[in-house]
């Protein structure tokens, strides 16, 4: 730590917090959120000197960790040089920002179109698709997170949309691939994939194709479940695309940038959509950037014809710096082929090893350090160690469990009956063995829920 423990200074910011800041998807007066004094690497710390290795990215996007000194040195010179200017101008940063970016997405995707986050990079793909196909509706799977603006959160499959779907929105959805609970009572990765694309298939036909501007998936699934798609199905989503004239729109905001130790998710099945959303990873949060990858056809569509969309803070010259020095850090210091020998060598066996010893672990599945254990009260009948969308009482056993880790230094992802393990692309082997030896700790708790 850079700083010593001073509970007095850290009482005055959860006072001040408590006092004027209005927390997301909380009830206001529910919440005790912990005063951090600063972070490093794979850690971050509180005023009262408790240090937690950081297992969740804070939420899935410090991929090169806490201030990592090429990305701050970053931001810094650019601060000194042009802070900001409208995104009606060419400016260096934004160009070599978005030069490379194009020089790693998939196929044709070269136009970048800048926002603020993950969600606006939906919000503007979406309406690119709409604009592009002329048509109106679009379809996401139920079980997928897309953003909390207002086309995003109709996207989004989990219950957060529940209180802000209008019912209106043109918003149609789907079941994915899921073989663990597979909603088509497959017994295979390949009978899952057959099924799961028939099913799609069968709700293209009943909408009505000339009547959908776009498909949306996650190229892996994130906080509703880390599900790697099996071999194929994206492959034959791009096919029911093409074969009925509908956008194929990857959402890389939580996937992308390394995490599933490829540049972006999409790379590992060889497929390439018409528009890629990304966010999070592309520069690690520093400075909020997000944005969408645009094949030539679809950027063709608005070459005489204006684009009805736009952000005051597109591409932002802090935001594009610290874009260009992470992903020239992470080619440099080979983070995401790090990324990679973490999930196939260290998390991925270490995970596995777990479910091994505790009969609270139903499933381990992942890539990267991009990793769920599904965590149930039976492993026969594989019924969830909480219920869906549980809260209060019944959700007692996870936030048990969540409390274990961050009582022995470890911050978790949980969500649902899952807890998530998305460290840092740069976690050391220690790093990644310390969190797991917590992990193997914590999940005793979970194992005092089984029958």
């Amino acid at each position: 730590m850079s700083t010593l423990p001073d509970p007095s200074a850290g009482a005055a910011v959860k006072a001040a917090d408590r006092a004027h800041v209005f927390h997301s998807w909380s009830a206001q007066g529910l919440i005790d959120p912990p005063a951090v004094a600063g972070a490093e690497g794979a850690y971050f710390w509180d005023y009262d000197g408790n240090r937690y290795l950081d297992f969740s990215s804070q939420l899935v996007n410090t991929n090169i960790g806490h201030q990592h000194p090429k990305v701050v040195a970053a931001i810094q010179e650019q601060a000194g040089r042009l802070c900001t200017i409208a995104p009606g101008f060419a400016v260096d940063v934004r160009s070599e920002a978005a030069r490379l970016v194009a020089g790693r997405t998939p196929g044709d995707l070269d136009k970048i179109f800048f926002t603020n986050g993950g969600a606006e990079a939906v919000e503007n793909a979406v309406r690119m698709a709409r604009l592009h196909t002329g048509r109106p509706k679009l379809l996401s799977a139920y079980r997928s997170y897309h953003g909390a603006t207002a086309a995003a959160i109709n996207l989004t499959g989990d219950p957060r949309r529940w209180p802000s779907d209008t019912a209106s929105a043109g918003v149609v959805h789907f079941w994915g691939p899921y073989l663990y609970r597979s909603p088509f009572h497959a017994t295979s990765e390949e009978e899952e994939c057959a099924r799961a694309l028939a099913h799609l298939e069968d709700t293209i036909v009943f909408e009505g194709p000339q009547t959908i501007a776009a498909i949306i998936l996650e190229s892996v699934v994130g906080t509703a479940g880390i599900l790697v798609p099996p071999a194929g199905y994206l492959a034959g989503v791009r096919e029911l695309c093409d074969r009925h004239g509908i956008v194929f729109i990857l959402d890389e905001v939580m996937a992308g940038f390394g995490r599933t130790g490829r540049w972006f998710a999409a790379d590992h099945w060889g497929v390439t959509p018409d528009l890629l959303t990304f966010a999070k990873g592309v520069n690690s949060g520093y400075v909020p950037l997000g944005g969408v990858a645009i094949s030539a056809e679809i950027a063709a569509t608005f070459d005489r014809r204006p684009y009805p969309g736009g952000l005051t803070y597109s591409g932002h010259p802090l935001a594009c710096a610290s874009a260009v020095a992470t992903i020239e850090a992470m080619a440099e210091e080979g983070i995401v082929e790090h990324a990679a020998h973490l999930g196939e060598h260290v998390l991925g066996p270490g995970l596995r090893a777990l479910a091994e010893r505790h009969p609270s672990v139903g499933e381990v599945r992942g890539m990267g350090v991009f990793w769920a254990l599904e965590l149930v009260k039976d492993r026969t009948t594989r019924e969830p160690l909480v219920p869906y969308n549980a809260a209060g009482e019944a959700a007692a056993p996870m936030n048990t469990f969540a409390a274990a880790c961050k009582k022995s230094g470890l911050w978790p992802f949980v969500n649902m009956n899952r807890t998530h393990v998305v460290p840092p692309c740069t976690l050391t082997e220690a790093e990644a063995r310390e969190g797991l030896a917590i992990l193997d700790e914590a999940l005793t708790v979970a194992d005092s829920h089984t029958v």
